[in-house]
């Protein structure tokens, strides 16, 4: 079971996943650490291993640093779930392992704190909260692959062995 952290907004840009100010590590726990602290101040306080974020369209925009996907992966946030993704954060988010989710209207489906389970092979959404089901259309198999092997470079090595 997991805790939605909603954010009903749009263009949820890589600098307030991760601000520049913290570029200067790739350290995961150092960069979770600051993990959406100039959208949200007390993000990682009140978020739990597993918890996901919820937004509008275009989460991910504006630079493209795998930082971003590092932090939130580092915050141990179990998926990112918005309307859209910029293109390029969507693909670093596959090529480091980490799953995201295209839903329509994601922010007006899913209210802050409800507490959802995420069947990411079937694309469902069970929220208990509310009672109801949602569906998704799920990531193709090849990208299931790669996150499921721990990111690009793991999938590589494992298709090499």
């Amino acid at each position: 079971m997991s805790k939605a952290h909603v954010y009903k907004r749009d263009h949820i840009n890589t600098d307030e996943i991760i601000p520049a100010r913290y570029l200067n590590t790739d350290d995961v726990a150092e960069l979770a650490s600051h993990c959406m602290e100039d959208l949200d101040t007390d993000f990682m306080d009140k978020c739990s291993a597993g918890d996901i974020v919820v937004a509008g369209d275009d989460f991910g925009c504006g630079s493209s640093r795998e930082h971003a996907v590092w932090a939130i992966q580092g915050a141990k946030i179990g998926a990112v779930i918005a309307q859209t993704f910029a293109r390029i954060f969507y693909r670093n988010c596959i090529n480091c392992g980490f799953y995201v989710i295209e839903l329509p209207n994601a922010p007006e489906l899913i209210n802050d704190g409800d507490e959802i389970d995420i069947d990411y092979a079937t694309g469902t959404i069970n929220n208990k909260t509310q009672d109801k089901q949602i569906t998704f259309q799920p990531l193709p198999d090849f990208a299931l692959e790669i996150i499921n092997d721990g990111g690009l470079l793991k999938h590589i090595k494992k298709q090499n062995a």
